[in-house]
């Protein structure tokens, strides 16, 4: 008799052949193509836009830019609620969570948390797009159009393969940075008067790699014991959670060590 691991390893093998039916109908989740395309028009503007801006004058966008870093603390600060309360609800593991597939409340209340956080990064594309608008193409960074790009897709198939079980702690947590990361945005869009008070931007990326650094823990446990949750999930998780980690030290090291000594030299 097959034990409830292996039955439910085989329930996993069949939904990520045809995907979960619950998520399929909701929007940008059935096909990549809509994500493909919208990652594609994404590098169209990284590669035309500083072109295209190049005999106009930088916008300044002050209110458009407080607006939207609000708007985006809001959603994170919902996010971060939703999955922390759904965890909580559900009893779920840090440990080890398998997917709630069913359409219980529960279930479905943390599979259109998923949904927003994926549908977040979509939206999120915009923080390019107003870099480049303000003529900051400094900011618009191998790292920046990296993580960006990546998540796009990374969560598209969170959410269409396994919206929940151990998917839930990446996006509670990131939804927590993130509200810290824009409300540093919101603040630094006010203008120059505000700028003394935003030294804590790199206590801000020191939390972003903590974050990191949990998640590829929380990730590779699973590697190593019989959790009921795709190991495929869990491996791609891990792997890119260290090339994201190498990215961040590089970016900290000539940010934070290497340009202050340069200063001070």
């Amino acid at each position: 008799m097959a034990s409830t691991w292996q039955k439910t390893q085989e329930f996993y093998n069949w939904v990520l052949e045809s995907g979960d039916p619950r998520t399929d109908p909701w929007p940008l989740v059935y096909s990549p193509l809509p994500v493909t395309l919208i990652f594609a028009s994404y590098l169209l503007v990284v590669a035309l836009g500083p072109f295209l801006m190049r005999q106009q004058r930088p916008l300044e966008l002050r209110g458009l830019l407080v607006a939207y870093n609000l708007a985006m603390m809001a959603l994170s600060c919902y996010m971060f609620y939703e999955f922390l309360v759904t965890s909580v609800l559900g009893n779920y593991s840090y440990l080890c969570q398998p997917v709630d597939y069913s359409q219980s409340e529960l279930g479905m209340r943390m599979a259109k948390v998923c949904w927003w956080f994926f549908f977040s990064k979509v939206i999120e594309l915009l923080d390019t797009v107003f870099f480049i608008l303000r003529k900051k193409q400094e900011q618009v960074t191998f790292l920046h159009v990296y993580h960006h790009g990546t998540m796009l897709f990374n969560w598209w198939s969170g959410v269409k393969y396994v919206p929940g079980g151990q998917a839930f702690f990446i996006g509670m947590l990131n939804s927590f940075v993130h509200i810290f990361m824009y409300g540093y945005y919101a603040l630094a869009s006010l203008g120059p008067r505000l700028h003394r008070y935003l030294w804590w931007k790199r206590y801000l990326t020191i939390m972003q790699l903590c974050q990191l650094v949990a998640i590829a823990a929380h990730s590779s446990y699973n590697l190593f014991t019989e959790c009921p949750f795709p190991d495929g999930f869990n491996t791609a998780v891990f792997l890119y959670i260290l090339s994201l980690m190498a990215l961040f030290l590089h970016f900290y090291h000539w940010t934070y060590i290497r340009g202050k000594q340069e200063k001070l030299s």
